[in-house]
C-alpha cells in the first residue's frame, strides 16, 4: 500500500541545505519531496510504500533521523486540520464542511484549538463521518491519520517534559 504523509522539522542554524539532501537520499529518502522555503525549516512530503500507515511512518522518521540525528520534529500530517483540509479529504466544499457541522454540532468532533482557524485533530473528524455512514472513507486514510495523531502527541509530550523545557518553566 501507498502512503502520502509529510513530515516538518526545525533545523540546527549551521545546517548546510545541499548536504542534507545528500544525506536524506542515502538515508532512504528518495520517496520524497524535500521542502526548504522556509529559513530553517524541512518538510519532506512522503509517498512510501509499506505494509501499515504505522510502519510507512515510522520508518520515514527513523530515515530522516538518521540522515539529519540535529533535526527537531515539528509536525507528521496529516493529523491538524480546518474545515478546508478536512472537506479536500472527504471531497465536499468548504461550506458544505461547514454546514455539517454546524448542523450537528452537539455530536461533531470538537476542535483542539478554536479562533480565527479551529483545528481539529483529522482522525475523530473521519470517525464521526465514517459512523455516521454517508461518506465512503478508504481505511488507510483513517489508519495515517491516526498514525500522524499518535505521533505528534507523543512528540508534544516529550516536548513537555524535557529538561530544557522544565528548566525554562521554573
Amino acid at each position: 500500500m501507498e502512503y502520502e504523509f509529510t513530515l516538518k522539522y526545525q533545523l540546527q542554524e549551521d545546517d548546510d541545505v545541499d548536504l542534507l539532501l545528500e544525506r536524506l537520499a542515502e538515508a532512504g529518502c528518495d520517496d520524497a519531496v524535500v521542502g526548504v522555503g522556509q529559513p530553517g525549516r524541512l518538510a519532506l512530503a512522503f509517498v512510501r510504500e509499506s505494509q501499515s500507515a504505522r510502519q510507512a511512518i515510522e520508518s520515514a522518521l527513523h530515515d530522516v533521523r538518521a540522515a539529519i540525528p540535529s533535526a527537531r520534529l515539528i509536525e507528521a500530517t496529516p493529523d491538524l486540520v480546518g474545515l478546508t483540509d478536512i472537506a479536500h479529504v472527504i471531497g465536499v466544499s468548504r461550506q458544505n464542511m461547514r454546514k455539517l457541522m454546524l448542523s450537528h454540532m452537539h455530536s461533531f468532533p470538537a476542535p483542539i484549538h478554536e479562533g480565527s482557524t479551529s483545528l481539529w485533530h483529522l482522525v475523530e473528524v473521519l470517525a464521526w463521518l465514517q459512523a455516521r455512514g454517508s461518506y465512503a472513507i478508504g481505511q488507510e486514510v483513517i489508519d495515517l491519520a491516526a498514525v500522524a495523531r499518535s505521533v505528534n502527541v507523543a512528540h508534544a509530550y516529550e516536548r513537555v517534559f524535557d529538561p530544557a523545557t522544565q528548566a525554562a518553566l521554573r
